[in-house]
């Protein structure tokens, strides 16, 4: 069984090397050193009396051989997948590492406070929690759960599940309407600065519904840009402008005394849908159906909820 055990730790690696695209960032996926890597790929390489990779300083790329071998041993690790899946819709307790990413302070203020538990919950289940604002590519980067929020791209290759609305509003420092007024015309946002999400793609308008019942859209000054809601606002908190933030991020600051919602209707882009993304397959795992299961029962209530900040 020992030596079964290597072969099949050799054949993970060998798998991770050419999905990952490189010996490091397998090792960095697999918790190993490169060296350990390296030296299993070499194993195997010596057992099976063949070359897999082509291997420069800067580059490495399949043999013909190493290109046949990773396709069967791709539909192996996906057998026993499989199976460890079957097994684990039987009943068996949720176990291993679970990849999860998810954006940021989203991921801070509501994703890990719910999965946190699930360890304690647990005892042999591991989670690797990365909070990033960039759209990460689940399979190339080796992801087993993403929590997104916007609308999702089409593709067969995923799963999702929804997991409630994030709302959003337009706020500003009490001290900061005392000095400039508070808005409640399209036209009289005009003298006032904004301080906006400077995200990938397009900015995203500012629309309001007037009393006639038609929207129009704002044409503030952008003074102030972020890639983060916590700047955007610690920076209204600061008199710097207007913003647009998610409720479960400004409801805490309001009632502080911190910021306030502006009466007037927000109504671009106010609702967005936030979801579980995962990479399509026939059987979940148990550690993946309970990290699921927790954020659809729990997230919504987190997303209308007044949250602790972070430190």
């Amino acid at each position: 069984m020992a030596g079964m055990d290597e072969r099949l730790k050799g054949i993970a690696s060998f798998v991770q090397a050419v999905e990952a695209g490189s010996f490091a960032v397998a090792a960095e996926r697999l918790h190993q050193t490169r060296s350990a890597v390296g030296k299993s790929i070499a194993r195997l390489e010596l057992r099976l009396g063949v070359r897999l990779f082509h291997r420069t300083t800067r580059s490495q790329s399949l043999t013909e051989s190493g290109q046949l071998f990773y396709e069967r041993c791709k539909r192996l690790l996906a057998e026993l997948e499989a199976a460890e899946a079957e097994l684990d819709a039987g009943g068996r307790e949720p176990m291993g590492r679970l990849r999860i990413t998810a954006p940021t302070l989203l991921g801070r203020l509501c994703v890990a406070p719910i999965l946190s538990q699930l360890v304690q919950r647990y005892p042999q289940l591991e989670l690797e929690m990365a909070f990033t604002d960039r759209v990460i590519d689940l399979l190339e980067e080796g992801f087993d759960l993403a929590v997104r929020i916007g609308d999702l791209p089409d593709s067969a290759s995923l799963a999702a599940r929804p997991l409630g609305t994030q709302q959003l509003a337009l706020y500003a420092a009490p001290h900061y309407l005392h000095a400039h007024g508070e808005p409640n015309t399209a036209d009289e946002f005009a003298g006032h600065s904004a301080i906006a999400y400077a995200g990938v793609g397009p900015e995203t308008p500012w629309q309001i519904r007037d009393a006639g019942g038609h929207i129009q859209e704002l044409k503030v000054k952008r003074r102030l840009r972020f890639n983060d809601v916590q700047a955007m606002a610690d920076a209204a908190m600061a008199g710097a402008g207007i913003t647009r933030l998610p409720h479960w991020l400004a409801t805490t600051h309001v009632q502080r005394g911190e910021l306030k919602r502006l009466a007037i209707a927000d109504v671009g882009s106010t609702k967005m849908a936030i979801h579980a993304l995962w990479p399509q397959q026939r059987h979940l795992p148990a550690k993946m159906r309970v990290a699921i299961d927790a954020l659809v029962a729990e997230m919504p209530a987190r997303l209308t909820a007044t949250l602790p900040l972070p430190a």
